[in-house]
């Protein structure tokens, strides 16, 4: 039989496979893509496939390739699950004897964190479950799941939502960490700490009400770059406008991203494999480090769970495996507040993954996350069912070459959620369409974007040998240093976008050619492309103001004295102008 995980090239050297693939996707085997797509899995070709998109429509091909006889049959079943040894610890070890290290008072919104020094035989990782009932000062309760840290130490995290004293009880298969009890602190919240980002409105806000615009960047594999790339990196970061950042899990494979990380979320190497029944503390730490470093700079650390791009085996892992590294992962990371979840990179090209797993790991990450921090999933081609109940917001990237943010506020209609495209393609010269667009088009789809009431994310892809650079780092990658003319002009519509009553814009009624966002009394015109010499503006009731905007470069010139009714707006006819009016008096 054939199924997601077969190769199209495999399928089509099989006369009968050949057949299906001729019948339920005709005209393929004969295209450039029986060429470009021999080793790409069948689970991924289908999301690049119009014909497709009908799910009933997929279940026929699935059906017709497990019945061919001469497929794949030898391959690997996937590892099963274990359950936690009920055994672990004997009648002779005492109920709550571990060594247990309470925290230093805790800050508002920090992690507060409990240590256990307990046993290490066997393989803790999973042989011993652990979690533990935490009582808030106001008598409300969460649970929170342990993890192994290593080397005998255990943890349990909770994210510090409320000030005052904190008791907890642990619950644990193992008998020295079961019925552990003990208290902790939590005191004011330090400057510039507002807690994590909820879904307000079509909006966002941080939990103790500041306002939060996500002004996303993309450096997927960043975390898995020598020390002192990733050191230049948040230097980088730390004068550049982001206030999210999206990065993967799991290393990167693909193109400008070649070389070999020195750890990983599992111990081993793509040499010798990997064990996928334990964890690597060690890289969870350096992990935590550059989370934390995020979160000191303000910027939120959007984690892609699962993506395509590999070469070690880590995009199919069988749901067993699956659901420890989420369940693990979560456990560690749910107690920082500037985590977003984002369950994929392009779920569709995940080649072993259904809707109905994709639903069932979301699941996992809701249960093991008592702390509710931002959930998507983020599609290559065919949209997501945005609808979902655990999905707080639409990832969302272009599935067309030139119109993206133009959908914006169509989008949010149709899902009633807040809108972040996180790919809008990026700044830079690369040969991929989606890598090669100026930093004027990218700065015209943010602001294209901003006043249908969404959000734009920037990414760069110029060549380094065109830089006069020798290694091979391209920031939507590797991370290091900004080279292009967008994020300074980004920076500026973010500025724009506060000075807005309540620092946000939506989508207002819209001329033909122009389209307006902001609110009733601080309204923006965005021309765009065009350039006009002139426009006459027509007024809502009431005394305004007028700004003309060079979003280029960087201006706002006030045009003399308040205006009723309407008002023309000498121009300079150029490209990315817009327009400002502003109620007096509000």
């Amino acid at each position: 039989m054939f199924d997601r995980a077969s190769t199209f090239g495999d399928t089509l050297d099989s006369p009968a496979g050949r057949a299906v693939l001729e019948t339920h996707l005709p005209g393929i085997a004969a295209s450039p893509m029986a060429a470009q797509f021999r080793g790409a899995r069948l689970g991924q070709l289908v999301a690049l496939v119009p014909a497709l998109e009908d799910p009933a429509a997929q279940e026929r091909l699935w059906e017709a390739l497990a019945a061919v006889e001469d497929g794949d049959a030898d391959r690997v079943p996937y590892p099963p699950a274990i359950a936690p040894d009920p055994a672990y610890e004997g009648e002779e070890v005492a109920r709550g004897s571990a060594s247990l290290v309470l925290p230093q008072p805790t800050a508002q919104w920090d992690v507060l964190q409990v240590r256990f020094e307990g046993p290490s035989h066997g393989n803790p990782f999973v042989d011993v479950e652990l979690d533990a009932l935490f009582t808030r000062p106001d008598g409300t309760q969460v649970r929170v799941g342990g993890f192994y840290d290593g080397d005998g130490v255990y943890a349990v995290r909770a994210l510090a939502d409320a000030q005052g004293e904190w008791s907890f009880v642990t619950r644990s298969t193992a008998r020295s960490l079961d019925g552990i009890a003990g208290a902790a602190v939590v005191t004011a919240a330090r400057d510039g700490a507002h807690g994590p980002v909820r879904v307000d409105g079509l909006h966002f806000r941080h939990a103790d009400g500041t306002r939060h615009r996500p002004l996303g960047t993309t450096a997927y594999a960043w975390t898995h770059q020598p020390d002192g790339l990733q050191e230049q990196t948040l230097a980088t970061l730390a004068d550049a406008p982001f206030t999210k950042i999206r990065m993967c899990l799991f290393p990167k494979s693909y193109l400008f991203n070649a070389n070999e990380p020195t750890d990983f979320v599992f111990p081993g190497s793509l040499a010798d494999g990997f064990d996928l029944e334990r964890f690597d503390p060690a890289h969870f730490r350096r992990l935590e480090q550059r989370i934390a470093q995020l979160g000191a700079l303000g910027i939120e650390a959007d984690l892609i769970l699962f993506h395509a791009y590999d070469r070690w085996g880590f995009a199919d892992l069988g749901p067993a495996v699956d659901e420890r590294y989420l369940r693990y992962t979560v456990r560690r990371l749910a107690a920082f507040s500037n985590v977003w979840w984002s369950m994929a990179n392009e779920y569709d090209l995940l080649w072993s993954k259904t809707g109905d797993d994709w639903e069932r790991l979301a699941a996992i990450v809701g249960e093991e996350d008592p702390f509710g921090h931002l959930n998507s999933i983020h599609n290559c081609r065919p949209y997501y069912d945005y609808s979902r109940p655990w999905i707080t917001h639409v990832s969302i990237q272009r599935v067309d070459v030139y119109r993206t943010a133009e959908n914006t506020d169509q989008w949010r209609e149709r899902w009633g959620k807040p809108v972040v495209i996180d790919e809008c393609a990026y700044e830079g010269d690369i040969d991929q369409g989606w890598g090669n667009i100026t930093g004027e088009e990218m700065v015209r789809r943010f602001w294209e974007g901003a006043v249908r009431g969404g959000y734009v994310g920037h990414g760069e892809t110029y060549l380094p040998s065109a830089l006069g650079l020798e290694d091979e780092v391209l920031w939507w990658s590797k991370g290091g240093t900004l080279h292009g003319t967008s994020p300074e002009r980004i920076g500026f519509l973010e500025r724009l976008q506060s000075e807005a009553p309540d620092g946000v814009w939506d989508p207002l009624p819209s001329d033909w050619d122009v389209p307006w966002g902001g609110t009733d009394t601080h309204r923006v015109g965005y021309f765009g492309f065009n350039r006009p010499r002139f426009r006459s503006l027509v007024l809502p009731d009431g005394e305004w103001t007028v700004d003309v905007i060079d979003t280029w470069n960087m201006t706002v010139d006030r045009v003399p004295g308040t205006h009723r009714a309407t008002v023309r707006v000498e121009l300079p006819g150029r490209q990315f102008m817009a327009v400002r009016t502003i109620r007096v008096g509000d």
